[in-house]
């Protein structure tokens, strides 16, 4: 007899590791796919020191503990795994894996999380790895007392200058407004950070180099004035790209690629649920990652307890 799992999760972050919890602590027999590794956006975080009731921790052990936590209530966890097909709508859900293997759920929670926006420039794919990098953690100690270049203007952007300042000589901060979008302590720690300067109203227009990054060409947009700076290496933090594109056509997605949901997660398809970075809303943050996959998951269980 083919087995049909109660709810599969598509994505091993923070909220789809939440809804692993509930979903098998709820007695839901569940399993969990991800085309990446487990922990999403927490592995590339060094350290989560705003989770309630822990003051600080790595990324990776929060990852850790969260996996421990949903295979200890029987959820399967099945990662790096690469899905060619989708089938959401009707009662029973599908998925197909590049290998062959056929999975099937009476319910689905899409989190999928998202990737970095890359500012999409001359030059960029010719210096990833060789001096664009996404990731503070994952790169910083490459960039000893270098000269960095920050670009964007939100908490990430500004949380991981201040990082960046413990390895490099220097940090500029690239934004594109006269403001900043990050909460106010966030942008206090920066402007107080001696080894941080700002370059406002401003984008980046080309990287240059040879072999690895020296420089970016600069355009202010108020004066339209072109500059060049020299720089070892270039942070972006511009947000992320929803990992969405797979279920265009099925559920519904607005002009951001970002897939709606109403107060209980569910998407515009019975049976299916969403939660995480991939949908729309205003904060993406670990809580609110783990919120959306609590709420998924108990949705997700009164749908298929009401089937039953």
């Amino acid at each position: 007899m083919e087995k049909i799992y109660d709810v599969m999760i598509l994505g091993a972050g923070a909220a789809g590791l939440s809804a692993g919890i509930y979903a098998s602590r709820g007695k839901l027999d569940t399993l969990i796919l991800s085309e990446g590794v487990t922990g999403g956006q927490m592995v590339l975080t060094n350290e989560i020191a705003n989770y309630p009731g822990v003051e600080t921790i790595k990324g990776y052990e929060l990852v850790d503990i969260m996996r421990r936590q949903a295979k200890s209530f029987g959820c399967t966890i099945k990662t790096n795994v690469k899905i060619v097909r989708y089938q959401l709508a009707g009662e029973t859900k599908e998925v197909e894996l590049e290998d062959g293997r056929i999975f099937r759920a009476k319910s689905v929670i899409l989190a999928p999380g998202g990737k970095p926006r890359s500012l999409d420039i001359p030059g960029e794919k010719e210096f990833e790895g060789r001096g664009i990098s996404y990731c503070a953690t994952c790169d910083a100690d490459f960039f000893q007392d270098k000269r960095l270049i920050v670009v964007g203007g939100g908490n990430s952007a500004l949380e991981e200058a201040v990082t960046l300042t413990n390895f490099a000589s220097h940090v500029t901060i690239v934004h594109q407004f006269d403001h900043f979008q990050a909460f106010a302590h966030a942008v206090e720690e920066a402007k107080q950070n001696p080894k941080i300067s700002f370059v406002m109203e401003s984008e980046l227009r080309a990287y240059m180099g040879n072999g690895t990054l020296k420089k970016v060409q600069i355009e202010n947009l108020k004066t339209k004035a072109v500059s060049e700076l020299e720089t070892d290496g270039v942070f972006v933090f511009i947000g992320y790209k929803p990992n969405t594109s797979a279920f265009k056509g099925m559920v519904e997605i607005n002009e951001r690629d970002e897939v709606i949901v109403d107060p209980a997660m569910r998407t515009n398809i019975p049976g299916v649920f969403a939660a995480g970075d991939s949908i729309a809303k205003r904060y993406r943050q670990v809580t609110t990652a783990v919120s959306d996959g609590t709420i998924a998951a108990l949705s997700a269980t009164e749908y298929v307890r009401a089937k039953e």
